[in-house]
C-alpha cells in the first residue's frame, strides 16, 4: 500500500501498462477475463455448454471473492428497458495481491516484464463494457480508452473532478484508505474496504459516461491475467507486422503464432511503437479475448480436468465478481458468448491534449452516450430536448429548481416552464450571482435527470452537490443561456450518423470474435 497521500498521487499518475482479465463464472454463463489490460470471457457460459457437472459447478462457485460495490451505485443508474445484461470487465493495473502486498520484485520484472511493483498503483487500465441482449443475437462490447479525460465520480455520485477515467478507482481508493486508516483499520480489512470504494467509483463513472446501467462486473489484476494465461498456454495470436518493444517485452514476428503466458502479457501490454498507441493496444486486448474464446471452444479445454481445475483455482484466487451475479441468468447466452457472435468496438476520442501536466484523450460525452445507447438498443435518454421528446424519450424523475444568473429578468420562469413541459417536476425559481456559463447540479438520486437537462442546455457535465436536496436538480442560468423559443431542436442521437460505431472513423475498426483476428 502507498505510504503517503503524495506518493499515492504520484504513483497513480504513472501510466503503466494495462489490463488484466475479468471473468465471470459458472456452469451456464461464464467469463474469465484475461489480460493485463483486458479481460476474457469464459467460465460459466462455456461450462454449461460443455456439460460441466454439478460438482464442477459447485467447485467453481464455492470460494469466489465477491463485491457489493454495485449496491452503492444502483440508485443513480439509468433505467433498464428490458432484461438484457450489461457487464463491465475491469482490468486493474496493480502489482499487488488481494491483501495489498507487493508481488515479488523478481516475478514482476522477469515474468510480467512490468517494471517495479510501485508502478500502476490502482488504475483501471482496462474497461470493457459488454451488452448481452435479452433475446439472444449479437453481443456488443465497447473498450473505453484508459486516458479518456472525463468527470470521475465517487460511489455516492459526488464528483472527483476531471481526470483520466482510469484514475476513478485510484482516487477513491486513496481517499478511503486515508480515512479508514485514521479510524484504526489496517491490514487486509483496510485493503478490502479501500478497493471496494475504488470499484464503486469506477462503476459510477462508467455509468455516467456511457449513459447505461451496469448489471454485473468482474475485476482481475495483472497477476490474474498471468495465472490464467499459464493455464491456457500456448495461446494463438496474429500480428500484421513484426514488433519489438523493450518496455513491454513484446518481440514477435508478423503472422499467426503461439505465445506463452509471459509473451501473452507482452502482447496485450505493448503500446510503444504502435501507430495508434493505446488505441492499438486496446484492439490487441480485444483480439486476445477473441483468440482465447475461440481456443476454448475448438480445443475442448473443458474436457481436460487438470486444466479445468487450474482455471477454477485461478478464478478463486484472482477474480472479484459482484455479489448479485446469478450464474443461471446467462444460460441462454452461452452460444453467443462462445460461438463468435461478439463484436468489439473502441469508443471514439476527439483528439489529444495536455491536462494537469499529463497527456489525455479528449472525448465528446454526449456522442459517447448516443453511440453506446444506440448500439445497446436503449432509447437515448441523455437529451430530452424537443428532438428527443418527439422520438419518445422520457424525462427522468426529478424536481428542478432554476436560478437566474443571466442578468435578464424572467428567464428562470421561462426555463422552468419548458422543463416542466418535458415531464420534470417544477420546483422553485430565484436569482443567483451573475455567471458566464449555465451550470447543472444535482442531489442524490437525480443524476440521470441532471445529465439530460445538462445535455439539453449544452452546459457540459452535470455535477453532484451536497448543497442540492435529494431528488432535485438545480439549474443556474449563465450569460450563455438561450431561451427555449430560440433553440433549434437537436436531432435524436439514434438518428445521428455519428451514433453508429461502424461509421465512426476515430473509433477504429471493430474486432469480431470467432477466430484469431490479426491486429497491429
Amino acid at each position: 500500500m502507498p505510504d503517503t497521500p503524495s506518493s499515492r498521487q504520484q504513483k497513480r499518475r504513472r501510466s503503466a501498462s494495462s489490463g488484466s482479465p475479468a471473468a465471470g463464472r459458472t456452469r451456464r454463463s461464464g467469463w474469465i477475463v484475461a489480460l493485463r489490460t483486458l479481460v476474457w470471457v469464459t467460465s460459466a457460459v462455456v461450462l454449461v455448454a460443455c456439460g460441466v457437472t454439478w460438482f464442477a459447478y459447485r467447485s467453481l462457485t464455492n470460494g469466489l471473492t465477491t463485491s457489493d460495490a454495485l449496491d452503492a451505485v444502483k440508485k443513480n443508474a439509468p433505467k433498464h428497458l428490458d432484461s438484457s445484461v450489461n457487464l463491465l470487465l475491469i482490468g486493474l493495473d496493480s502489482r499487488k495481491d488481494m491483501n495489498g502486498k507487493d508481488l515479488p520484485k523478481e516475478f514482476v520484472q522477469d515474468q510480467l516484464h512490468a517494471g517495479s511493483s510501485e508502478i500502476g498503483y490502482y488504475n483501471t487500465n482496462t474497461l470493457i463494457l459488454m451488452h448481452i441482449p435479452a433475446d439472444g443475437g449479437k453481443v456488443s462490447a465497447f473498450s473505453i480508452p484508459r486516458d479518456d479525460y472525463v468527470e470521475t465520480l465517487n460511489g455516492d455520485g459526488s464528483s472527483q473532478g476531471e481526470h483520466k477515467i482510469k484514475e476513478a478507482y485510484a482516487n477513491a481508493y486513496t481517499g478511503a484508505s486515508e480515512r479508514l486508516s485514521k479510524q484504526g483499520i489496517k491490514g487486509p480489512d483496510l485493503e478490502g474496504k479501500s478497493r471496494e470504494a475504488g470499484r464503486e467509483a469506477t462503476l459510477a463513472t462508467v455509468q455516467q459516461f456511457t449513459g447505461v446501467p451496469i448489471d454485473h462486473f468482474a475485476e482481475v489484476n495483472l497477476l490474474g491475467f498471468y495465472d490464467i494465461a499459464k493455464v491456457l498456454e500456448p495461446i494463438t495470436v496474429c500480428l500484421k507486422h513484426p514488433v519489438k518493444d523493450r518496455y513491454s517485452g513484446a518481440d514477435f514476428p508478423a503472422g499467426v503464432q503461439k505465445v506463452n503466458a509471459k509473451q501473452a502479457l507482452a502482447f496485450v501490454r505493448q503500446r510503444h511503437g504502435l501507430d495508434g498507441g493505446d488505441l492499438d493496444r486496446t484492439r490487441r486486448q480485444q483480439a486476445f479475448i477473441s483468440s482465447v474464446t475461440h481456443q476454448l471452444k475448438n480445443e475442448g479445454l473443458f474436457g481436460d480436468l487438470g486444466k479445468l481445475q487450474g482455471l477454477f483455482d485461478v478464478i478463486k484466487k484472482d477474480l472479484v465478481i459482484d455479489s448479485s451475479w446469478q450464474v443461471l441468468d446467462f444460460a441462454q447466452q452461452a452460444p453467443n458468448l462462445t460461438g463468435g457472435n461478439v463484436e468489439f468496438h473502441t469508443l471514439p476520442i476527439t483528439g489529444f491534449a495536455t491536462r494537469k501536466g499529463e497527456s489525455v484523450n479528449l472525448v465528446d460525452p454526449e456522442k459517447i452516450k448516443a453511440i453506446v445507447q444506440q448500439t445497446f438498443g436503449a432509447s437515448p435518454s441523455a437529451s430530452p430536448d424537443d428532438g428527443d421528446a418527439k422520438s419518445g424519450a422520457k424525462a427522468a424523475p426529478a424536481t428542478v429548481d432554476v436560478r437566474n444568473g443571466n442578468g435578464t429578468g424572467g428567464l428562470a420562469d421561462t426555463e422552468l416552464k419548458a422543463l416542466a413541459a418535458l415531464g420534470y417536476t417544477a420546483g422553485q425559481t430565484g436569482n443567483a450571482p451573475a455567471q458566464a456559463h449555465t451550470t447543472v447540479a444535482y442531489g442524490a438520486g437525480a443524476q440521470q435527470a441532471a445529465q439530460q437537462i445538462a445535455s439539453r442546455l449544452k452546459s457540459g457535465s452535470a455535477t453532484a452537490s451536497s448543497a442540492v436536496p435529494a431528488g432535485h436538480v438545480r439549474v443556474t442560468l449563465g450569460r450563455d443561456y438561450t431561451p427555449p423559443d430560440n433553440k433549434a431542436p437537436s436531432p435524436a442521437p439514434s438518428n445521428s450518423a455519428s451514433a453508429s460505431p461502424a461509421d465512426s472513423e476515430d473509433s477504429g475498426p471493430a474486432v469480431k470474435a470467432g477466430g484469431v483476428p490479426c491486429v497491429n
